[in-house]
């Protein structure tokens, strides 16, 4: 399982979302939407075993999130205006309580609550907050050898932030990795992620 969790510290939570300008009006609901399609969109398909949770914290109201579920998720189109209605139609109805995730349409849900929150649900699977300051995500010194390196089972939680930093702390079940030095735009990083995973790159996890 991939989970891709990414902050979107001035997104919209509830309203009405101006979808011709999802840069400015709606609180940079436009980086979002590119980072769920990255993360769950192939040439020709859904990803079946990613899953994406947008935390939207613009307000106004309390802070929102919404899980996009590839294995479950219909009619989603690669166009970011269409993308971008999903969340629109969300938005306009009242938060969920934290910790209830309400079912909105086929692999689409909501509820409310922050980063904090989406870590407790998560607990389980290693998570992995990327970091362009921080150590290297794959193993620099990993050997070439014949056995097979498989990254099928791992259950992984990648977290991103917006351009603001994400004020976490780091300890127990929660590590810091980059994958390079220059600071890059989230969608092209979960495309990185996704090539390391895809390719059975060795991670440096410890």
């Amino acid at each position: 399982m991939r989970r891709f969790v990414i902050i979107g510290h001035r997104a919209m939570s509830q309203g009405k979302l101006p979808i011709s300008d999802l840069a400015s009006g709606a609180g940079r609901v436009d980086v979002l939407v590119r980072a769920i399609m990255s993360s769950l969109l192939t040439s020709h398909g859904i990803r079946q075993d990613t899953e994406v949770i947008i935390h939207l914290q613009g307000g106004p109201g309390p802070f929102r999130r919404i899980k996009f579920v590839g294995s479950e998720i219909r009619g989603m189109h690669a166009e970011e205006r269409s993308v971008a209605g999903l969340i629109a139609k969300i938005i306009k109805q009242p938060t969920p309580p934290i910790g209830i995730w309400r079912r909105v349409s086929e692999g689409l849900y909501e509820s409310g609550g922050d980063i904090k929150d989406t870590i407790r649900e998560h607990l389980e699977s290693k998570i992995v907050v990327l970091d362009a300051d921080q150590t290297s995500l794959w193993s620099l010194d990993a050997k070439i050898n014949n056995e097979e390196i498989s990254n099928d089972n791992l259950e992984l939680t990648f977290i991103l932030s917006d351009d603001k930093p994400l004020d976490l702390e780091i300890n127990g079940n929660i590590i810091a990795r980059s994958i390079g030095s220059q600071w890059l735009q989230g969608h092209i990083a979960i495309g990185i992620c996704h090539f390391l995973l895809d390719q059975n790159v060795p991670l440096n996890l410890n």
